[in-house]
């Protein structure tokens, strides 16, 4: 049994088995990688994957309990290599981020700033996408740490603690009839096209939510993952804009005046989540506490324990 079979199981089932895409992420060929497979079935004896002729076609029933072994395996090999840095006192690396667009445009511009300062020999990689697809990064280890309001405390795999909370505001043009009011309602949103989120990001849920419990149908005529696009076409005239508190940058967008909103929706939550049983460098731990203070590193590594026990 060898490593190199073990990526082949894993790959094979995270490439939907396609074996022509598992060599190309494993930078071999693709008779290597059956080779790989058929060894580690015959030396286990049991078949791990279901077969139409000589392509794969599904994991069998002992292959799924199999893959999940092999998952444990390759990540205490990765965590093994990340010890041995750190014990070697190597302060060099990669940290990986995968985020959206409005926590890396507006909330870790300072939390890296200040982390490059005290680690200048750490790149750091942002990577921002969809909240689902950067839980998917932090699963798989192309992320060691994912940062977003929607979704991550719903994977079993991940890790997540809450680390900040916002609310919405509500933009509108400069002389907007909205900035008359003593206190907007969703009557008076709902009389106007809105343009806000795209569904699954920045707290999109909770405006969705707070209209339906008002039996409120809103006209939503423009959505964007971007807050920056979001007020341009406020400014154009387009619509009202309901966006992140965090994103409102009058110095930007001087022609826009926001309106709170928290009575409104419901606040939302930032998360940071990891990997469960993932090994953290120290670095890591560095930046996740440059990135929500209140988070403590006995903490984290408690829950991670727990998680992995």
């Amino acid at each position: 049994m060898n490593f190199q079979q073990l990526r082949s199981i894993r790959e094979a089932a995270r490439c939907g088995f396609n074996l022509t895409e598992v060599a190309n992420v494993l930078f071999t060929s693709q008779p290597g990688v059956s080779r790989q497979i058929r060894e580690l079935e015959e030396e286990l004896g049991v078949e791990i994957f279901e077969r139409n002729g000589k392509r794969l076609t599904g994991l069998t029933e002992p292959g799924k309990g199999i893959l999940g072994i092999v998952e444990r395996l390759l990540l205490e090999a990765e965590n093994l290599r990340r010890a041995s840095k750190e014990y070697s006192g190597e302060q060099s690396g990669t940290l990986s981020i995968a985020t959206t667009h409005t926590q890396a445009r507006y909330v870790l511009p300072r939390v890296v700033q200040a982390f490059r300062t005290a680690f200048p020999q750490v790149r750091i990689a942002l990577q921002q996408s969809a909240p689902e697809h950067i839980a998917e990064w932090v699963i798989s280890g192309k992320a060691d740490i994912g940062i977003a309001t929607e979704g991550l405390s719903q994977f079993k795999e991940l890790v997540s603690f809450p680390c900040y909370t916002w609310s919405h505001v509500i933009v509108v043009p400069q002389g907007h009839p909205l900035l008359g009011l003593e206190r907007v309602t969703l009557e008076d949103l709902s009389t106007w096209p809105l343009i806000t989120y795209d569904v699954g990001f920045t707290g999109r849920g909770h405006i969705d939510e707070a209209f339906r419990q008002a039996s409120i149908e809103p006209d939503i005529v423009l959505t964007a993952m971007d807050s920056d696009v979001i007020q341009h076409y406020v400014a154009l005239g387009l619509g009202v804009g309901i966006v992140a508190s965090m994103a409102v940058d009058q110095a930007k967008h001087q022609d826009l005046l926001p309106i709170g909103a928290s009575h409104l929706f419901k606040p939302n939550i930032a998360r940071l989540a990891v990997r469960r049983g993932a090994y953290l460098r120290g670095y890591a731990f560095d930046f996740i506490q440059e990135f929500a203070p209140e988070l403590k590193r006995a903490d984290i590594v408690s829950a991670l324990n727990e998680a992995s026990a």
